[in-house]
């Protein structure tokens, strides 16, 4: 087999390592993509492109359930999930499809199968286990991305016990329902299926739901959740799991009492591990810490010449997260000297009703760095946009530096939170302070106006509550 070379060969076509070949085909580098399974990687095939499909598709299911606040009538509503899923995969299928023209285009080429390192500047492919390319490579990015993971008691088994690719194309459309972990993915898929008629119970190891989030806004959150009849249990465990033919019950400890709950299906959604098995880190200077791969700003393993990126180097577990890390790795290898990224001015999103959206320090985290902090809050009950929407629950919430005025961060839940938190992401990133912030001209009606109002409350200026 004659061996290839190129500038660049990235593992993982995933929207770091797509992004990343991208990036260098632009700059002139001979690139290489090696890839097991579908282009776009988890998010774009099982991850966040095909969940916000399942998602509108429940949305839309309330709403349907929801007509009269809006002065129509139907009778008969229902819905197919066969049909539901089909077209989630289909987006999927489509978008795949579209990295696939993007390779074309850029002219990276692009190997089928599973790669590994083999030796300094060298890469085996290998698809079903049989010898397919060997690749040398001046830099080699790594970009294997992450899997749900195992807990022991709680492993996922295809059938009672899902992970997200099960929870993705159900086979049956579960009447009982509990998720095991409450962060982005668990919540999503409670959100989802709650809003499809299902009863489902989900439980949290940690005090509150969505942990990550500020304090107020998963206390916000959870009250939506059980007024919508979902049933919350937080700093509650799992102690087992008894399986029957077609259901599952939970023996669950929580409040110092030992409960169980029986369900058609159980979602573990616990987190997330690096896939840095077999990829040919023994016998180099790669170090892996806590199933992740250790770089510096730039992407830059302890072993020359090799690189990695996104979910692969830990947390935030997020897409546009691993897209910019390989913008900033391959402009590194170029000599551009490109800005090491600032993770405080990274957005995360969840796609749960109601939205959830943040950038920035919550306020806790802003206090124990040693900020004074000014804390601004305005609900949507005082917007118009969201009461003519029909919307009225939401609220976004502020946090600034009382000395210097700067944006520390925000916090958001309610309608479409998800496409106005970049508002203040472009603020974080150009270091606004409040004066430019409350300077800025917001239109309305729209619920941004509520972004304005809550920067003016931050500094006892607030107009409409």
């Amino acid at each position: 087999m004659a061996e290839q070379s190129f500038d660049v060969v990235v593992l993982g076509g995933g929207p770091g390592g797509y992004v990343a070949a991208i990036r260098a085909a632009q700059l002139g580098m001979k690139t290489a993509v090696v890839e097991r399974e579908n282009l776009g990687g988890i998010c774009l095939n099982w991850g966040c492109i095909p969940t916000k499909a399942l998602l509108r598709s429940s949305e839309i299911n309330h709403l349907l359930h929801t007509l009269d606040a809006y002065g129509f009538a139907a009778d008969n509503i229902r819905f197919d999930i066969g049909k539901i899923v089909k077209r989630s995969r289909a987006v999927a299928n489509q978008l795949s499809g579209g990295v696939k023209h993007l390779m074309r285009k850029n002219k990276v080429t692009v190997f089928d199968g599973h790669g590994k390192l083999a030796g300094k500047g060298r890469v085996a492919v290998a698809k079903d286990g049989k010898p397919v390319a060997d690749l040398a490579a001046k830099h080699v990015i790594l970009a294997t991305g992450a899997r749900a993971r195992v807990l022991p008691g709680i492993e996922p088994d295809g059938k009672l016990v899902w992970t997200y690719r099960e929870a993705m194309v159900p086979d049956i459309m579960p009447k009982r329902l509990i998720v095991i972990g409450s962060g982005a993915i668990g919540a999503e898929f409670a959100s989802f299926y709650l809003n499809l008629g299902a009863e489902v119970t989900l439980v949290e190891v940690l005090d509150r739901i969505l942990p990550v989030e500020d304090a107020e806004i998963s206390a916000f959150v959870r009250k939506a959740f059980e007024k919508q009849k979902m049933r919350i249990l937080t700093g509650a465990k799992i102690q087992g799991l008894r399986k029957g033919a077609n259901e599952v019950t939970a023996v669950i400890e929580a409040g110092g009492k030992v409960q169980e709950i029986t369900a058609d299906r159980v979602i573990s959604a616990v987190g997330i591990v690096g896939n840095v098995e077999d990829i040919g880190l023994e016998g180099t200077a790669v170090k892996v810490e806590r199933t992740h791969v250790v770089t510096d700003p730039y992407g830059r393993t302890g072993e020359p010449g090799v690189y990695a990126i996104g979910d692969l180097t830990g947390p935030p577990w997020l897409a546009h997260k691993a897209s910019h890390e390989g913008v900033i790795c391959i402009e590194a290898i170029a000599g551009m000297h490109p800005h090491v990224m600032d993770v405080t001015n990274i957005p995360g999103c969840t796609y749960c009703r109601p939205q959830v959206a943040s950038v920035g320090l919550t306020e806790e985290a802003a206090k124990k760095a040693g900020h004074a902090v000014k804390i601004g809050r305005f609900p949507f009950i005082g917007n118009g946009k969201a009461i003519a929407m029909g919307e009225p629950e939401g609220m976004i919430k502020t946090v600034f530096d009382a000395k210097t005025g700067e944006l520390l961060g925000a916090h958001m839940a309610g309608p479409e939170v998800t496409e106005m938190i970049q508002g203040y992401t472009i603020a974080k990133t150009m270091e606004t302070t409040e004066v430019e912030l409350m300077e800025t001209v917001f239109p309305h009606p729209t619920i941004s106006e509520a972004m304005h109002e809550a920067v003016l409350d931050a500094y006892g200026r607030v107009i409409h509550i």
